[in-house]
């Protein structure tokens, strides 16, 4: 429950404020003519985006991390959040797809290292949008198929993204989030029409 409530907290002040160079904000005011789940697509985006302007732009606010990073942790968490929101999932549902997502991004990461040239929003942002495919898919009572399309989803997200380069911890790590985020999105939903790589 702590890491929704940080981590939702620093990504509202992100949206609120005039931090880095407004990521999450730029994406809110695109959200405008979307509609349906484009839209919450987009928020999903600019939530984990926003919370990454605000904390590499001095935000003292506390993050709950993943894998050592507090830009994991909002990125791994805020697309669940919004989404767990869009679709009315109770509690118990959303902190089972959040504890499913931290835990595979931390797996991914053990492959990478502590330091690495490779960017952990990868990582983060698929472990999201596996947390994302959960959530729908026990919504829809469809619990035989998670493992496959867990894997399926992580194959599509990596194969898309991997090659995204850490240049340090800055303003621009909110666009790879963003990048990240809309990445393992894709992959899930390249997955629900029946395409994987």
């Amino acid at each position: 429950g702590r890491q929704i409530d940080y981590n939702t907290a620093i990504s509202d002040e992100g949206l609120k404020g005039n931090y880095g160079v407004e990521t999450g904000r730029i994406l809110m005011e695109n959200a405008g003519n979307a509609s349906g789940l484009n839209r919450v697509r987009l928020q999903a985006r600019a939530a984990a985006a926003a919370g990454s302007d605000a904390r590499m732009s001095g935000c003292s606010l506390p993050v709950v991390i993943n894998s050592g990073s507090g830009n994991q942790g909002i990125t791994v968490t805020m697309p669940i959040v919004i989404y767990g929101r869009a679709w009315q999932a109770d509690r118990e549902l959303i902190l089972r797809a959040l504890v499913l997502a931290n835990l595979i991004s931390v797996h991914q990461k053990k492959y990478i290292g502590s330091l690495s040239a490779y960017c952990g929003a990868t990582s983060a942002a698929t472990g999201a949008a596996c947390g994302v495919a959960y959530m729908m898919l026990r919504q829809k009572g469809e619990q035989e198929r998670i493992y496959q399309i867990l894997c399926d989803t992580i194959t599509n997200s990596i194969e898309t993204l991997g090659g995204m380069v850490c240049d340090g911890a800055k303003a621009s790590c909110a666009a790879k989030i963003a990048s990240a985020v809309d990445a393992g999105l894709l992959g899930f939903y390249m997955y629900q029409n029946g395409q994987q790589f």
